[in-house]
């Protein structure tokens, strides 16, 4: 943000409320009184939190702040993260319970016991200890949503090494950069995996990352795909091992080590759009206390009663804290699915929540704008009754994709979560209570009990209600991250060198008070436009757009535009049969008119462009970086994390046709 700004044009309102119904409330598990107790005494809360873990030593400090912004919490406390999440159960009794109904993409399905969970991670463990794996050590793993993934970075945690995820649709290039900043000893992958019912490779990526690598010493390679992989898989003797006889020969037997609060747990990578990949350390006590009360919490998680599905992919930190850590440790049985949602039909999802009777259920808002363009009447035709808490992540949700989400899935009543965190906090910061919170549809609302968050001005005072600036952290939280990998300067000057006087976190998201003193994130402050002066988040035009009853999805950038600094352009994707029938230049003016009548005139876009697709990454997120390279006719930049770079062709053949100003 220029220094002159004091913060972001608060434009679009939101008057619409939600109260949890009577009976959910009752039942919930986050009663109103949590944000009291969280004020009162903030480091005796996090230490009740903490217990709900099963610790080997007690800690002798909550939380020693003298060297910030490194965090220590549960000091001289010593745990062992896999102990917490698979074996604790077993020996309460729990072993029959499923932990993991695993769904394949062509159709093959397991059931994993918490008994079973136990004995495949031991067995993992067990190989990686037989390659002389040892705490401390790095192991990378790039595997897509099958079991295996987890089995391998629940081993990695028993062990104390630590596990440096890669995304499985990433490319060699992108591997090695990880694998070589993190130092990775073994790399764990398959031979191919299925994506929209074909098998494509994954050995042959990794063979290609690892030319001329100096600290891989063994790759295990899981049997996935098989003969449904053209040609033969690659294979280095001496290097090269297959999971299956590797992991499938050891022990079920492993007696797992307490490590302190502070090892390390894992490194997870940020692909950030410019520059080297930062590689996010995270550990394990704080960490597992803050994924498990959030999850507990947030989710209203009953073990042994709810059935929980995260949509995410363990190559993202949702995958990590939402679908590993921080379930498993409350004993949760989840759903995991292989695939993509409309593979082999449209219905995918909702024929898993019907099959498996669903109750929680965690998306991205990117993938509930995308059933809105595919039709209410897919998920129509199923049973969709067993949900009752419904949640969203990655992103703000616009207004009306959360109405039509409580509305179409959750049948009108169950509670939306829309939670805000990151790679860094490691764990949820600011979310509805389901059974406390009158949700707003798009507003992640307030911090939760045991987190101070604010949104200040680039003076770092906090601005007032109807104001926006700059989202902050102010106070440590457990979950935080220790540090950029082996490069602490950076770790200083990236998050912390904005506001260094007062000690505040600051990621790089704006956000903006309500008049209730709501919080609402508004995306990157880059993605912040300046037009005539009047700052405007790209969140709020394109939640205008959304609530079109025309449009499924939008993007917005900011175009340098001579005449006000910058112009707004927009890419949009129009809902169902809307296409068909809308001439092109009416439907654009329509949307003009309506971005007009809900913000204001200042808001209109210079230019709209109906797309089929825009460009998206595999995790979903839209790379509005490349949409501002066609929007300022510039050569389209880096398309290799998208999940189809043709996009990016349409969309440039495109642009011209969609032009419409006053």
């Amino acid at each position: 943000m220029t220094e002159q700004s004091p913060g972001l044009d608060n434009l679009l309102n939101e008057v619409r409320t939600f109260p949890p119904s009577t009976d959910f409330a009752a039942q919930a598990n986050a009663k109103p009184e949590l944000y009291d107790e969280a004020d009162a005494d903030r480091e005796q809360f996090w230490a009740k939190q903490a217990e709900r873990l099963d610790w080997d030593t007690p800690w002798t400090q909550v939380l020693d702040w003298t060297d910030a912004p490194f965090a220590k919490w549960f000091v001289g406390g010593k745990l062992n993260v896999a102990y917490n999440c698979v074996d604790r159960h077993v020996d309460s009794g729990h072993g029959d319970q499923v932990a993991i109904h695993w769904v394949g993409e062509p159709g093959d399905t397991r059931d994993i016991t918490y008994a079973q969970l136990k004995d495949e991670v031991s067995k993992t463990a067990n190989a990686l200890l037989s390659l002389g794996a040892k705490a401390g050590d790095v192991v990378a793993i790039q595997l897509q949503m099958i079991p295996e993934a987890i089995f391998a970075m629940l081993a990695c945690a028993r062990l104390g090494v630590l596990h440096n995820v890669v995304f499985g649709g990433f490319s060699p290039h992108a591997l090695r950069a990880r694998v070589d900043d993190a130092a990775a000893k073994i790399i764990i992958t398959s031979d191919g995996q299925y994506r929209r019912g074909k098998a494509a490779p994954m050995k042959a990526n990794v063979d290609e990352a690892l030319e001329g690598a100096e600290t891989v010493e063994k790759v295990i390679v899981v049997r996935r795909t098989g003969s449904d992989l053209e040609g033969e898989v690659s294979w280095t003797e001496g290097r090269d091992l297959w999971w299956h006889e590797l992991v499938g020969g050891q022990s079920a037997e492993h007696t797992p080590e307490a490590f302190d609060a502070e090892h390390p747990l894992f490194i997870l990578y940020t692909s950030g759009t410019t520059g080297k990949p930062k590689g996010i350390l995270h550990t394990s006590g704080g960490y597992l206390t803050q994924a498990a009360y959030t999850h507990h919490n947030v989710f209203d998680h009953k073990a042994g009663e709810d059935v929980y599905w995260c949509t995410a992919d363990v190559g993202w930190i949702t995958g990590h804290s939402y679908i590993v850590y921080g379930p498993l440790a409350n004993r949760a049985t989840q759903v995991v699915y292989e695939g993509t949602p409309n593979t082999p039909h449209e219905g995918r999802h909702w024929e898993i929540i019907q099959k498996y009777k669903v109750s929680i259920y965690y998306t991205a808002p990117t993938l509930i704008r995308t059933f809105m363009k595919w039709g209410a009447e897919i998920p129509e035709k199923y049973d969709l009754t067993s949900l009752r808490v419904l949640g969203s992540v990655g992103e703000p949700i616009n207004p009306e994709a959360w109405i039509w989400y409580r509305e179409h899935i959750g049948a009108g009543k169950a509670p939306i979560v829309d939670t805000w965190w990151q790679t860094e906090t490691g764990a949820i910061m600011i979310s509805p209570l389901p059974g406390v919170t009158s949700t707003k549809p798009g507003s992640a609302q307030r911090a939760l009990p045991g987190i101070s968050a604010k949104v200040v001005g680039d003076d770092a005072k906090e601005v007032g209600n109807g104001g926006g600036g700059l989202l902050v952290l102010d106070k440590p939280w457990p979950s935080m991250l220790r540090g950029i990998w082996g490069d602490n300067d950076r770790y200083r000057e990236t998050y912390w060198s904005r506001f260094a006087d007062q000690g505040f976190y600051f990621a790089g998201d704006g956000a903006k008070y309500d008049a209730d003193g709501d919080i609402w994130l508004l995306g990157r402050v880059d993605d912040v436009m300046n037009v005539s002066g009047h700052r405007i988040s790209t969140t709020e035009v394109e939640s205008a757009l959304v609530s079109h009853p025309t449009v499924a999805e939008a993007a917005v950038v900011g175009a340098a535009d001579a005449t006000t600094g910058q112009g707004i352009v927009a890419f949009v994707i129009l809902r169902g049969n809307a296409g068909a029938s809308a001439s092109g230049e009416e439907a654009v003016q329509a949307l003009r008119n309506h971005v007009a009548k809900e913000i204001g005139p200042i808001a209109k876009p210079r230019q709209i462009l109906i797309v089929q697709e825009l460009p998206k990454t595999r995790s979903g997120k839209i790379m509005r970086r490349l949409l501002r390279d066609v929007a300022e006719n510039r050569q389209v930049g880096d398309v290799t994390t998208l999940a189809d770079s043709s996009v990016m062709d349409l969309i440039s053949a495109g642009l011209n046709s969609g032009k419409s100003e006053d």
